[in-house]
Order: structure tokens, then C-alpha cells, then sequence
């Protein structure tokens, strides 16, 4: 164990930057989520063809990724409130750039960096588990992922919500201003935290391949939650156009309202924190499972148009939003306690890897609704964590 982490241990983390962590990593992951229900405005407003509005989302996600492999990792070498404060600076900036250009290469320009420096929240996650004791290291993790989740579960109805009544561009204004504030407020009130890893930049990357070959509890739980947060992609992908079809007539504003169901699945992660530090974590981690084919069974039983299906509908989501909570809870706990050295290169390995899953659900989902409809897209999302379930049942023989 590192002389900081020793440190942390003698000085309790404090239950006030726990709740701060919280709300940053909500904030700053919002961002990758606003532009979902604005995609339809956005490209009119800008001129993009149908075809081209898709890359609004996509661009955004790409960012995403290309920053948890090459900016997440910097966690592990430079001091990480400076890397989370200048990284939240220029999305400020960026956010900004978004909201005044009337150019829609420059508005997909701005989106691919927004993406890019939304993994800050990232770079917050391990960096709460440095500074968390281990004996509730399960809990703290927890707390502050539930806040990101809140996050990304709170900012499709926000964002349609906000549109509704100010515009899209009144969207990335607002959130330029709220990340700027949490950037003065970082800078004040997290403590330093400087690494002690003195590798340079080419081989801390470089090392990067060499942990995912010969850490096999990675590359199982990335597996799990690529399989589960394929799902949840698939599920929120699909859900607006049902509900927006023939079959229940709801408008944008009915829609955003729907979303928020998810958001109490969110009070899943603190509890698999707690789990998790009881030693729990594989018995968990089949519940968490289990709870997410359940969350798919439930709408095939009960389908159409009914109220009954409206709130199977309803509580699948509930269901779905805890079941996958937990279980990105239960992964990051568990690659946690491998060493703190690499905790940021673990973060960012595990969160791209299964991150790849959730754009592969979202556009399967997306296809499978389109030539089958509802039932082929509960169909898919039933099998992704059925895959994870059948894995699960080898975690034994592996020892892990």
C-alpha cells in the first residue's frame, strides 16, 4: 500500500468531499448525455441531413472513449486535481463554442472535445478510492458513482426540459457556467494528490496492454458490465420510440418526464459499495445480473399499449437502472483493490472496454427495433446479460 493511501487511513476522508465528488462526477457526465433527445433540433438548426445527425451523439462518445484510454490513464502520473480542473476548464470553453457556432463542423468539432474532456469524472472515481480507507473504500466508490449515474439518468429529461422552454443552445450555455463554477470549486476545496508512479507518458500507455493481458479480474468484470451497460444503452435507446409510436402516442415532454423512473435505480451503488466491503462481491454481482434479465422478461410478458405495460415499463427501468448500478459498482471495487499505482489505467481500460458495449447495444437496439420492433429489441437485450450470466457461472473455476 502506498504512503498516501497509509496517510488517508490515519485522516478519514471527509463525508463532504465524498458528496462533492458525488455531484462533480454527476455534472461533468451529464455532458455526454444531453444531446440524445436534442439531436432533432440541434441538426435543424445547423443544417446537418439526417443521415449526419447521428454524429451529434456519436462524436460526443468517441471523445468519450479516445479520453479514457489516453487522458484517464494521466490520473496515474500527474497531480489529480490539477489534471481534473484543467480538463474541466477547457470543457467550459468548449461548451461555450457549442452553444454560439452556427457552422455544424464546428458544432461536431465541439462535441468530439466535450466528449474528450467529460473523462474528468473518470479521473474522480479512483481518485476517491486513493482517498478512501480500504475497510469502506466498497461505500465511498459507491456514493460517487451513484451521483455520476444520477447524472447521466437526470440529463436526457433536463436537457428536453430546458429545450422545451429556453432552446437547445440555453442547454450548453447553462452547463458551461455550472462546469466553470465546479471547476473554482475543485480547486479549493479537494485536497493534492501527486502519484507516485514516475513513468513517462509512451510507457504508461504502453503499459496499459500489458495490464489488460495479465489481469484477468479486468478483463471479467469490463466483460460483465459490457454485457449489462449494452443493455441499458439498448433500453433507453428503444424506449422513446416506443413510447413515442402508435402504441402509446407520448409526446417529447411525456418522454422526459418517463425518463426520470430510472433515476431511484441509481440508490443501487452505495448499497453494493457496502456489499462489496463485506466481501460480497460475487454474490452481488449475480443479483445485479439477475435483476437486469429480469428487467427484460417483465415488458415480454406484458406488452401493448396498456396501462399495465406502461408500468411493467416503468419498473423494468427501475430495475434496470439498479441492477446495472450495482454492477459497475461491484467492478470498480473489485479492480480497485488490485493497487493503487494503476488505478486511473484500470479505470480507463475497464470503463472503454465495456463503454464499447453500451454503443454496440445502442445501435443494435436502434436496428432491432426498426426490422423486428419492441419484442426483437427485448429479445437482443435479454441476451447480452445472459452471456454475462453464463460467464459468470466459470468465475469459481477461475478463482476469482
Amino acid at each position: 500500500m502506498s504512503s498516501i493511501e497509509n496517510q488517508t487511513i490515519e485522516k478519514p476522508f471527509s463525508a463532504w468531499i465524498i458528496l462533492i465528488l458525488a455531484t462533480a462526477c454527476g455534472v461533468i457526465a451529464a455532458n455526454l448525455y444531453y444531446a440524445q433527445p436534442l439531436v432533432g433540433p440541434i441538426s435543424s438548426a445547423l443544417g446537418l441531413s439526417a443521415g449526419a445527425a447521428g454524429l451529434i451523439v456519436t462524436l460526443t462518445q468517441i471523445g468519450y472513449g479516445i479520453g479514457l484510454l489516453f487522458i484517464v490513464p494521466l490520473g496515474d502520473i500527474l497531480e489529480n486535481r490539477k489534471l481534473v480542473v484543467v480538463s474541466l476548464l477547457i470543457t467550459a470553453l468548449v461548451l461555450v463554442i457549442a452553444a454560439v457556432v452556427t457552422s455544424s463542423y464546428l458544432f461536431l468539432l465541439a462535441s468530439l472535445f466535450i466528449g474528450l474532456g467529460s473523462v474528468a469524472a473518470q479521473v474522480l472515481v479512483p481518485y476517491a478510492a486513493h482517498l478512501s480507507p480500504e475497510a469502506t473504500r466498497g461505500h465511498n466508490v459507491g456514493n460517487v458513482m451513484s451521483g455520476l449515474l444520477l447524472g447521466i439518468m437526470l440529463a436526457r429529461p433536463i436537457s428536453s426540459l430546458v429545450t422545451e422552454f429556453l432552446g437547445w443552445r440555453a442547454v450548453y450555455y447553462l452547463s458551461a457556467g455550472v462546469i466553470f463554477f465546479l471547476a473554482l470549486v475543485l480547486v479549493m476545496v479537494l485536497p493534492k494528490r501527486q502519484p507516485l508512479t514516475t513513468l513517462r507518458y509512451p510507457a504508461l500507455l504502453g503499459s496499459m496492454i500489458q495490464l489488460l493481458k495479465t489481469t484477468p479480474i479486468l478483463r471479467r468484470r469490463a466483460i460483465y458490465h459490457a454485457c449489462v451497460f449494452g443493455t441499458f444503452s439498448l433500453f433507453w435507446t428503444t424506449v422513446p420510440m416506443l413510447l413515442t409510436s402508435p402504441t402509446f402516442q407520448f409526446s417529447q415532454k411525456a418522454v422526459a418526464l418517463f425518463a426520470f423512473v430510472g433515476v431511484s435505480g441509481a440508490l443501487a451503488a452505495p448499497v453494493a459499495g457496502r456489499l462489496a466491503d463485506r466481501g460480497l462481491i460475487r454474490p452481488a454481482t449475480g443479483i445485479a445480473l439477475a435483476l437486469v434479465i429480469i428487467s427484460f422478461i417483465l415488458p415480454l410478458i406484458i406488452q401493448g399499449g396498456s396501462t399495465a405495460a406502461l408500468l411493467t415499463l416503468a419498473v423494468s427501468g427501475i430495475l434496470l437502472d439498479m441492477g446495472v448500478s450495482a454492477n459497475l459498482v461491484l467492478g470498480q471495487r473489485a479492480i480497485f483493490s488490485l493497487g493503487a499505482e494503476f488505478r486511473s489505467r484500470l479505470n480507463g481500460l475497464y470503463m472503454a472496454i465495456f463503454f464499447a458495449g453500451g454503443a454496440i447495444g445502442s445501435a443494435t437496439g436502434g436496428w432491432a427495433f426498426a426490422m423486428g420492433g419492441w419484442k426483437a429489441a427485448l429479445l437482443i437485450g435479454i441476451a447480452l446479460p445472459v452471456i454475462a450470466l453464463l460467464y459468470y457461472t466459470t468465475e469459481k473455476s477461475d478463482n476469482q
